[in-house]
């Protein structure tokens, strides 16, 4: 008898282990999970990304930047591409005010929805759109997108900032936010790459040039060459439409250099510096000047970002609209 318990003790662990696993990893996300109800939604989704891309560059940052800031709040749930009436929606947060390009997925869904009405979520079309658009550059998928997400019905402008990790943030506070999503230090440092396409406001980093303890300082820890040339470029603190390369001179091309730039003390966010401030989140920054560990890291821990609090089988929807609950 006392045998028979343990075992059904133990099957029960590995039941909720099992559980768990598949909560934390993406539950129920899987690869070509429209084949049968939508053969042809990735095809689309990428043709029509790609059609985006080339005609504007801009478009490969901005959208891997709409999927990071979607799935730091409720999970990859499409919960940052909601409107509100009374503009309380995540959209509407001041870190997601300088966010564009929401008419490229609400252009893709209307597509899919010809083809295949109410079968394919905007939370896949924004997290396979981001990859396809870095993708662009390259000719073929960059990292492994499994399917199956369904929309969540709820954003909230009040969950973005205590969520979202910001370019002020400190070492300690980068990894609370990456912990909090089940993302480890590997994780924050790889993630952190994406920096090397796009462009950076002023009002972002310029207390780093002019006042950085209130005393009227720089920040010790820029390197003092490339303040100078951010100075001439940011006239002052509260500028909030100038924009600088976040990766000097290869702000188009997603490579490693990014790496390079942080060693140099030449990260344009205070988070960017804050990864040479940890002695093991500094090696792994020299790790990833290699080109080509980078792009492998990168693949991995994208996959593992868009399957934070994933919704799936019966919850949520399938939104009509990607910027209205049905």
């Amino acid at each position: 008898m006392r045998s028979s318990t343990i075992n059904i003790d133990l099957l029960m662990v590995c039941l909720v282990v099992a559980c768990f696993l598949g909560t934390t990893q993406g539950g129920d996300l899987r690869k070509n999970f429209y084949k049968k109800t939508c053969p042809l939604a990735e095809e689309i989704i990428r043709n029509a990304t790609w059609k985006q891309t080339s005609t504007n560059s801009n478009l490969p940052a901005k959208l891997l930047r709409m999927h990071f800031h979607d799935c730091f709040v409720r999970g990859c749930d499409g919960s940052i591409l909601l409107d509100s009436p009374n503009q309380t929606a995540e959209k509407n947060a001041i870190p997601n005010l300088s966010l564009a390009f929401f008419n490229v997925i609400d252009d893709i869904k209307q597509e899919l929805e010809r083809k295949c009405p109410g079968v394919v979520s905007c939370a896949d079309i924004l997290t396979l759109a981001a990859r396809d658009s870095v993708s662009f550059q390259f000719q073929k998928p960059m990292w492994e997108v499994l399917t199956g997400r369904r929309d969540g019905k709820v954003s909230i402008q009040a969950e973005v900032l205590p969520n979202l990790p910001g370019p002020f943030d400190n070492f300690t506070t980068l990894m609370q936010h990456f912990t909090s999503k089940g993302l480890n230090l590997h994780d924050l440092v790889v993630l952190s790459g994406g920096h090397t396409i796009g462009v950076g406001h002023c009002n972002l980093f310029s207390n780093r040039l002019y006042n950085f303890t209130g005393k009227g300082d720089q920040d010790p820890s820029l390197n003092p060459t490339y303040a100078a040339f951010l100075k001439t470029k940011c006239l002052t603190v509260t500028d909030t439409v100038t924009t600088v390369e976040m990766d000097p001179n290869s702000s188009l091309t997603f490579d490693a250099d990014y790496y390079s730039v942080v060693l140099q003390k030449k990260g344009l966010f205070q988070s960017d510096a804050a990864l040479i401030t940890n002695q093991q989140s500094k090696k792994i920054v020299g790790e990833l000047v290699s080109g080509a560990k980078f792009t492998v890291e990168f693949a991995q821990s994208m996959k593992r970002m868009g399957a934070i609090g994933v919704l799936t089988g019966n919850d949520g929807e399938i939104r009509k609209k990607c910027n209205a609950v049905n």
